[in-house]
């Protein structure tokens, strides 16, 4: 997911659509950490990124999963939705969506590392600040 910051004509700092995954496996959800030379270095954050012009939500989190790490997913319902703006005037709006099944192997192609955790785990992970009401109602066994 991406929260590089966009700028109107104006020089206004907009905001950001993004999708993203809570793709499940029983108990466990998986994480991704974002790499050394990227912005928010080594923050993990739930795979997706930005919704582009024409898609829906759902649309840009399947080509999101498929180009970060290679699967074919069965998007399912929305868990919820939540705007965020970052120290720097930045803000991202942000759809979760639960996904219970895809096709393929999960294939890094992006992070600097992905892992399975226990829903349980999520807040001893350093995740992004707009993750971080969601990973605490996660790890409450809220939500889903």
């Amino acid at each position: 997911m991406s929260v590089e910051e966009r700028v109107d004509q104006n020089g206004a700092k907009t905001v950001r659509f993004v999708a993203a995954a809570l793709i499940l496996r029983g108990e466990e959800v998986l994480i991704c950490q974002r790499r050394p030379d990227q912005p928010m270095a080594l923050k993990w954050e739930f795979p997706g990124g930005k919704i582009e012009s024409g898609e829906t939500p759902q649309q840009a989190l399947a080509r999101e999963l498929d180009e970060e790490l290679g699967i074919d997913a069965d998007v399912g319902p929305l868990v919820t939705h939540t705007r965020h703006t970052y120290r720097s005037g930045g803000a991202v709006d942000l759809q979760f969506f639960a996904v219970h099944a895809f096709r393929g192997e999960v294939t890094n192609r992006i992070f600097h590392d992905v892992r399975w955790i226990p829903l349980r785990d999520l807040t001893s992970y350093d995740f992004l600040a707009a993750d971080r009401d969601l990973i605490r109602d996660l790890s409450a066994g809220k939500l889903l």
